[in-house]
């Protein structure tokens, strides 16, 4: 793991990364901080193929509960894509931002549906502005544009078809 203990000594974030390590193995985490310019949450970055155990984990031990999916999107980094999840626990009054990080030409994300299911629309809307695919969705179509649209507008990378849009 590459996450600085120091940057979460004496906050609960630091418990939570360490169980986390513990429970699903040291290459869980790529990085654990707390996000100071989010009220003092803890921030986790978590490898996709481990996300979806992690986010049962997350809601459903008692220990943390986060049972609340304030926020879900996807940001273009160039390379690659993040979808940033921001969760509370109304139980401890805590919050968290997680980040799951995916390639470009490979952008799947395990759905987070079944677990919170306030990630419907979230999910639908990266999916239509991003095209980032969230396997397991049991309806991933697009939500903003018309099914009949080409690409996905918030791509950096995305070119649109009518002269008229400058970019």
């Amino acid at each position: 793991m590459v996450y600085d203990p120091q940057a979460l000594q004496d906050h609960w974030g630091e418990a939570l990364a360490r169980e986390l390590e513990t429970v699903f193995g040291p290459h869980t985490l790529e990085d654990a901080r707390v996000a100071d310019h989010m009220f003092g949450a803890a921030k986790l970055d978590v490898v996709p193929e481990r996300w979806l155990e992690v986010a049962q984990y997350l809601r459903n031990t008692p220990a943390w509960s986060f049972d609340y999916l304030n926020d879900l999107h996807a940001v273009d980094l160039g390379e690659e894509f993040r979808v940033n999840y921001f969760l509370q626990s109304f139980k401890h009054r805590h919050m968290l931002a997680v980040s799951v990080t995916v390639p470009r030409d490979n952008p799947r994300v395990p759905s987070v549906t079944k677990i919170w299911p306030a990630a419907d629309w979230h999910e639908r809307e990266a999916y239509d502005l991003f095209g980032v695919l969230f396997v397991g969705h049991l309806n991933l179509k697009r939500i903003l544009l018309p099914e009949d649209w080409v690409g996905h507008p918030l791509r950096k990378d995305y070119v649109p078809k009518d002269k008229e849009v400058k970019q």
